[in-house]
């Protein structure tokens, strides 16, 4: 009874596509009386790739491989990608809204920042199209990305698109997060192991 798909990462894929949509899918026919359980690990943000209007897959696979070449941080490369997906960002929620929403989180990112994990698709998104923006000419890769992703990036800038939902949003009043495990986790279970071995 559980449909998997394996999609591409650290690219995404077709199959990255397929399993955005049929999770959007889902999150978009659940009601307020549904709970939505969404699982996170780190690697989401290329194996669940749902692009705006006007964005390709290739657009989003030659934007990733720029920014991971670049020498951008994970912050900086999910600050872009949130900027231009219907899921990361808080987009999932939003789509889920009014359902509630429970994600369990496998975390791969130091400090455990819900907005970093797999791009935060059902956390509250601190980041903007400024920051995107910013990120793309820190790098020295504004004339480099492909025309379509600077388009949307600019439309945003000019308060022509919609901003990715902040932790103010109602839709977060149903969302519920738990780290089940990540760095800290792990480090936490060595460390008691290693007193209880002296």
């Amino acid at each position: 009874g559980i449909s998997v798909i394996e999609a591409g990462h650290p690219i995404p894929n077709e199959k990255s596509l397929l399993g955005a949509r049929e999770i959007l899918d889902v999150s978009e026919r659940a009601g307020e009386n549904d709970v939505v359980l969404v699982l996170v690990s780190g690697g989401g943000s290329a194996l669940v790739t749902a692009p705006v209007s006007g964005v390709t897959l290739e657009d989003m696979a030659r934007v990733n491989e720029l920014l991971v070449e670049s020498g951008a941080d994970i912050y900086q490369i999910n600050t872009v990608r949130k900027h231009l997906s219907r899921v990361k960002g808080g987009r999932l929620a939003k789509a889920a809204f009014p359902a509630r929403v429970l994600t369990l989180v496998l975390s791969d990112v130091v400090g455990d920042d819900l907005s970093t994990i797999a791009s935060g698709p059902t956390a509250p998104d601190p980041t903007t199209f400024d920051a995107a923006l910013e990120i793309l000419e820190t790098y020295w890769l504004r004339e480099r990305v492909p025309r379509s992703v600077l388009d949307h990036l600019d439309a945003g800038r000019r308060g022509e698109r919609e901003e990715t939902p902040t932790e103010d949003d109602p839709v977060f009043r149903r969302v519920t997060h738990v780290i089940v495990g990540g760095a800290s986790t792990a480090l936490d279970a060595a460390g008691r192991r290693a007193e209880k071995l002296g």
